[in-house]
């Protein structure tokens, strides 16, 4: 027993030795790697920038990919779409035509045709005359911007209608384009009533979003109109609705 208990501690006593020997020599190595790599680097200064951009590029990744797969919420329940599947015939036209005619998507397109057929109802006003001026303001480009400032889909002025934006969350909501549309209408619904003809109101409306031909705004509007009429076969007027009829926005 004492021959085999004294081999077993010479066994284990060559393992010590060796695995010491071992990571000695491979800490020597490593330790050498990071000499030659830092020596490497105060040689030619432009490895360290590209090794720290390549770094610093890797961490974006990663925060790019966290930002992206663990964002919280349904994406399409926030977006500004709706389905053609439902919409009504007349409207169902429209949608396919802007679409095409303006390079928009068929699902955005369609919920801003509903949101004007529905805003239309309660307003008294045409929403055929509603698309055709955000056709001409701005292509129903929900982010464009105009000469004096105006924004959005139907060209408003933020400070000029802070205290309506208001009540949509502030004035950022200019870019919403529903809330846009909505404020837009109700701005054109407060200029038919100060007026007696529609030319008068679409000029009026004109000069806000800071068109430079008033006569020539009017005239592109009223034919945009007319076309989407006849799209949908209806007769296109420039009457205004009575005094006082339609409901605030």
């Amino acid at each position: 027993m004492d021959r085999i208990f004294l081999c077993f501690r010479t066994w284990a006593a060559d393992v010590r030795e060796g695995f010491v020997e071992i990571t000695r020599h491979s800490l020597a190595v490593i330790g050498l790697g990071v000499i030659l790599v830092l020596l490497a680097f105060t040689a030619r200064p432009n490895l360290q920038s590209s090794a720290s951009d390549f770094l610093l590029g890797m961490l974006e990744l990663r925060k790019f990919e966290s930002l992206v797969y663990t964002s919280p919420g349904n994406a399409a329940s926030r977006s500004t779409a709706k389905s053609i599947k439902n919409l009504p015939e007349d409207q169902l036209a429209i949608t396919r035509w802007l679409s095409k005619k303006y390079r928009v998507s068929n699902e955005p397109m369609a919920a801003l045709v509903a949101e004007a057929w529905a805003i239309g109802e309660r307003s008294q006003v045409s929403p055929t005359l509603i698309l055709a001026i955000m056709a001409v303001e701005s292509r129903f480009n929900p982010f464009a911007t105009g000469s004096q400032g105006t924004v959005g889909l139907m060209q408003i002025e933020q400070n000029a209608h802070a205290e309506a934006l208001a009540n949509f969350g502030g004035l950022l909501s200019a870019f919403d384009p529903l809330t846009n549309l909505r404020v837009g209408v109700r701005h054109l619904q407060a200029l038919i009533q100060q007026t007696t003809s529609m030319e008068d109101a679409l000029s009026l409306y004109g000069a806000s979003s800071g068109q430079a031909s008033d006569s020539l705004y009017v005239d592109r509007v009223l034919s945009e109109q007319i076309l989407l009429e006849k799209i949908i076969g209806k007769q296109s007027t420039a009457s205004l609705p009575p005094k006082g009829s339609g409901t605030k926005l």
